[in-house]
């Protein structure tokens, strides 16, 4: 493959990377930024697509930062096609934010012998999709208000529902949070001790996002956490981000404050992000990962599969 071929890819990954590397030398987490206090009023969700669909992996993350960084309410987005069919014109001067597909495509070679095979070959396209804030003429729902947020006992019911369906063994005691391989279970402080029900809510969604590592599940390699430290920030760097997506998809807004033990990997995630322009992307696939499996353990969620 040519040069030529290959650089626009490359610039894709390289252009997000360094967006997120310079808001994390400022201290920022780019994936917390919805959660200010300027957006915290509105009803905690991913981005969604134009029929409501909402977006998942890498492009929550470019989204959410859009929408924080243009003071966009709205967490719809759609594509210049389908704000047409929709009857919506973009207004003018309005720019597009970047999404991104990940695909393969087949390629076929000659091995050493002279015999053809067929090698799959992955390769990342973007493409720009508009807010509704950005967009006139649009059917009216698409600009109502969005429905009222739960009750917060309501949702921290149904979070607390969530996680007993996933069957994890989860204790309470000490003082501090984390999965532990060897038993397979989840260790929490005593509810008491956390700030609020939500807060406690992000940190267990958190360890659940590392619970989902084990073999009999995901199956993400944990071998070399406790002694190599770059691992253990890939591994914090998924945490964080599966934290942040389930509790957007339970409607609670996560911790507005970095635990301390968390917040001591941030240089480590700007020397993985400069070493590996794809870095982010990765954690970002393998939190997407785990947040369907525990999703997938909800009995409602069963009870379609079966059906279908």
């Amino acid at each position: 493959m040519s040069r030529k071929e290959t650089a626009p890819r490359a610039d894709i990954y390289t252009r997000i990377t360094e967006k997120i590397v310079a808001d994390l030398e400022k201290g920022v987490r780019p994936w917390m930024q919805p959660w200010s206090a300027a957006n915290a009023t509105g009803r905690v969700t991913r981005p969604l697509r134009h029929n409501g669909q909402p977006y998942s992996g890498m492009n929550v993350l470019l989204l959410w930062t859009e929408a924080m960084a243009r003071g966009f309410a709205s967490p719809i987005w759609m594509t210049f096609r389908q704000a047409l069919e929709l009857g919506g014109h973009i207004r003018k001067g309005e720019a597009g934010s970047l999404v991104v597909f990940a695909s393969r495509f087949k390629k076929t070679d000659v091995d050493a012998a002279g015999e053809e095979f067929d090698r799959e070959i992955p390769f990342l396209k973007s493409y720009s999709v508009f807010n509704v804030a950005q967009i006139e003429g649009l059917p009216d729902q698409y600009y109502a208000a969005s429905a009222p947020a739960p009750d917060p006992v309501e949702r921290i019911e149904s979070a607390d529902r969530f996680f007993e369906n996933t069957g994890a063994v989860i204790r309470h005691g000490g003082d501090k949070a984390f999965y532990a391989p060897a038993g397979d279970h989840i260790q929490m402080p005593p509810f008491q001790s956390f700030r609020d029900a939500a807060a406690y809510v992000a940190v267990l969604s958190h360890e659940a996002t590392h619970w989902t590592a084990a073999p009999n599940r995901v199956n993400r390699d944990l071998s070399k956490y406790g002694r190599d430290r770059t691992e253990r920030a890939r591994e914090e760097l998924i945490a964080e981000l599966g934290s942040c997506y389930l509790c957007a998809d339970l409607g609670i807004a996560p911790e507005l404050e970095p635990r301390p033990d968390h917040a001591s990997y941030l240089g480590s995630w700007l020397k993985i992000l400069a070493d590996d322009k794809r870095a982010i992307f990765a954690a970002a696939a393998h939190a997407q990962r785990a947040a369907a499996f525990l999703h997938g353990l909800q009995p409602m969620v069963s009870e379609v599969r079966e059906a279908a």
